[in-house]
C-alpha cells in the first residue's frame, strides 16, 4: 500500500506512524470521541500510552504530539462495537482516584455527588458530565462495584471524567457518616420521600446528593444514613426519572441556592 500524503499543517517534530491493529473489543483501557480524548491529553495526571487516529481526526491532535495514523476500519475493529470514535481514541492509564479526604474535607460550599449502586457506564458518564456542569468537587463511587472511566463512560462524560475529581469507597453508607461529620448537609433522592428536592436542597451547608441504582434506588441502609431524602415533583403520568437526569435537574437546583 502506498503511503498517504503528509498531513496538512503537520509539525516538525510530529510522527505518525501507520501500524496493524489487532481486534481489542474488550480493552477497557481505551477513551474515544474528540472531547473525551482532547480532554484526557490535557489532563497532567493522565499516563498516555498510545493515540490513535484517523485522517479526518488527526487535525484535532495537538501539534508535535505522536500517534499512530489508521484506516477508519481498523479503528472500529479495535474498539467495542458501535463505538462513536469521530477518529480518534487513546490509551491510558487508569486514573487514580482520590481518597475521600483529599477530594472532600475540608467542606467547603461545593457539593459532592455520591452514586451507590450505579452501574450503567451511560449514566455514570452522564453524571460526571452534569457534576462539571454544576460545580461538583468530587463524584464518590463505590469501589469495586462501579465501572471503569474509560469507554462508553468516558464518551458519555464528554471530558468530564478528566475535569472532576473522583473517589472511589468501600462503604457508602460510613462515607455518608463521615462527611455529616465534616459539615455536608446528606441529600438522598427517593421516590417514595415526603420532602420535595427544592426544599431539601436550599439547605446553607454543602450538600452531599446521593443517587441510587436505576431500579433498586437507595440501598435501605444509604438511605437510612441520608439526613434527608427527597422526591423531584412530576407529572402523575411518569412514575420515574432516569437516575443521570435526576441528579441533573437536583444539582441544577444546588447551584440556584443564594
Amino acid at each position: 500500500m502506498r503511503s498517504p500524503p503528509p498531513l496538512k499543517g503537520e509539525h516538525k517534530s510530529f510522527a505518525p506512524r501507520r501500524r496493524g491493529f489487532e481486534a481489542n473489543a474488550s480493552d477497557t483501557g481505551w477513551i474515544w470521541g474528540v472531547h473525551a480524548v482532547l480532554a484526557a491529553l490535557a489532563n497532567p495526571a493522565r499516563k498516555i500510552q498510545r493515540l490513535v487516529a484517523t485522517r479526518n481526526g488527526a487535525g484535532h491532535v495537538p501539534p508535535g504530539m505522536a500517534f499512530d495514523l489508521v484506516e477508519p476500519a481498523d479503528l472500529d475493529r479495535l474498539l467495542p462495537p458501535q463505538a462513536v470514535h469521530q477518529g480518534l481514541a487513546l490509551k491510558s492509564a487508569p486514573l487514580e482516584p482520590m481518597s475521600l479526604e483529599e477530594a472532600c474535607f475540608p467542606a467547603d460550599t461545593r457539593p459532592v455527588l455520591i452514586l451507590d449502586g450505579v452501574t450503567d457506564p451511560q449514566n455514570v458518564g452522564a453524571m460526571f458530565r452534569s457534576a462539571a456542569a454544576f460545580g461538583v468537587r468530587a463524584v464518590i463511587l463505590q469501589d469495586r462495584k462501579s465501572p471503569p472511566l474509560t469507554g462508553a463512560l468516558a464518551k458519555a462524560a464528554v471530558g468530564a471524567i478528566d475535569a472532576v475529581a473522583h473517589a472511589r469507597v468501600v462503604n457508602i453508607a460510613r462515607t455518608i457518616e463521615q462527611l455529616g461529620e465534616e459539615g455536608y448537609c446528606s441529600v438522598g433522592l427517593a421516590g417514595g420521600a415526603a420532602l420535595p428536592a427544592r426544599e431539601a436542597l436550599r439547605d446553607p451547608r454543602p450538600i452531599a446528593l446521593v443517587i441510587g441504582a436505576e431500579d433498586k434506588g437507595l440501598r435501605p441502609l444509604v438511605a437510612e444514613r441520608c439526613e434527608r431524602l427527597a422526591f423531584i415533583p412530576m407529572a402523575p403520568a411518569m412514575e420515574s426519572l432516569n437516575a443521570a437526569t435526576a441528579a441533573a435537574i437536583a444539582l441544577y437546583e444546588i447551584a440556584q441556592r443564594g
